[in-house]
């Protein structure tokens, strides 16, 4: 049987996924006026900016995209590009939530709705992104890669996350932290 290459990926868009709700939660509350800790809205883009788009998005985008390519798909008009458009449309709102979280930390008024509406499109972009991977790309590359591409594939994503020891470990006591302080 062949080396599973997605299985790595699937299990970090759980983490993702737990920050999401994180997100999707505080939001709601931050809406209702029942929540004001812009703190944690840095702290999302940072999750955001170093564990899911640096040390998960570069597996995905340097690895597995690149191998499918050398195996057939299109690179143009393909899940391929779908998948690094949603990449990009999800950094263009976080990039819009931390200017807006700053400026509320800094004082500035009226930052709320920019938070609401760029939070809340990030968390939809990301939820149907993950569920398209999870459901479509990573079963189809499954079946397409070949035998021989996965041990490379596999080294390649242990040597991406060897590049920022600790980082996992770190975003995951991040979320486990929210998850506990949105419990109490």
């Amino acid at each position: 049987m062949a080396e599973d290459v997605t299985q790595m990926l699937k299990d970090e868009h759980q983490l993702i996924l737990r920050m999401i709700t994180l997100v999707e939660n505080n939001t709601g509350l931050l809406a209702d006026g029942k929540f004001r800790n812009w703190k944690f809205y840095l702290d999302a883009v940072d999750f955001i900016r170093n564990y899911a788009d640096r040390f998960h998005h570069v597996k995905e985008e340097d690895v597995l995209f690149v191998e499918l390519v050398q195996n057939g798909m299109p690179e143009k008009q393909s899940p391929i590009e779908a998948m690094l458009m949603e990449h990009d449309q999800g950094r263009a709102h976080v990039k819009e939530m931390e200017e807006a979280a700053q400026k509320a930390l800094d004082g500035e008024t009226g930052q709320i709705p920019v938070i609401v509406e760029h939070a809340r499109g990030y968390a939809e972009l990301l939820r149907g992104h993950i569920d398209k991977e999870d459901t479509i790309l990573y079963p189809l590359s499954e079946r397409v890669l070949p035998a021989e591409v996965r041990p490379r594939m596999l080294k390649a994503y242990t040597d991406a996350a060897a590049r920022t020891p600790g980082l996992e470990t770190r975003y995951r006591e991040m979320v486990e932290e929210y998850e506990r302080q949105a419990a109490a």
